[in-house]
């Protein structure tokens, strides 16, 4: 007789939850930091996550200040709200470090992402990838006889779905950029 490979507690749905109520749910979060534009700053502030074994999901980094000479640094995560709370503290307490926002708590937020898929195929490979591609609003900025290179720009979601699309059509590199997030509404 064949053993079933059920998880232990995989379903919220199971008459059998066995999942333990006390452990807290691991959530995803954006956090903003804005930091000195100086040599060392970006390897102190992943040097706090590779030092604590915290992931990172997503990290980008531009100057958004240029006479000030700051730079922000956008950061997806993830964790338990202890986690979470513990990682803007040690944030905070890094000098170079002005300002650490959590967007997913503070306040709405709108989150991109842009990402550029290189496509290789002929025929009607080709004719559907640009199909999609038009439906998923990407643009087409470049064009061989052999690939594509398309660029979008949207959700994590939607970049994923477009990817997931595109790889029986011939996706044959992907680059992305990695979340840029601001709050919604008026700045205090």
């Amino acid at each position: 007789m064949a053993t079933l490979n059920i998880k232990k507690g995989s379903s919220s749905k199971s008459a059998y939850d066995l999942r333990d109520p006390n452990i807290e749910a691991v959530e995803r979060h954006t956090l903003a930091v804005v930091v000195d534009n100086e040599a060392g700053v970006l390897a102190r502030v992943i040097g706090l996550f590779a030092g604590r074994g915290y992931n990172i999901d997503s990290l980008t980094v531009a100057e958004v200040d240029h006479t000030g000479h700051r730079s922000r640094i956008t950061i997806v995560t993830s964790g338990t709200p202890q986690v979470i709370d513990q990682i803007k503290a040690q944030l905070g307490r890094i000098v170079p470090v002005h300002e650490v926002h959590d967007l997913t708590v503070e306040s709405e937020s709108v989150e991109r992402e842009l990402a550029l898929f290189k496509v290789e195929g002929q025929g009607e490979k080709r004719v559907e990838a640009l199909r999609m591609a038009d439906i998923y609003r990407a643009n087409v900025v470049d064009s061989t006889l052999e690939s594509f290179i398309f660029e979008i720009t949207g959700s994590t979601a939607k970049i994923d779905a477009f990817a997931d699309l595109m790889r029986p059509l011939g996706l044959a590199e992907l680059a992305r950029t990695g979340v840029a997030a601001l709050a919604r509404g008026k700045v205090d």
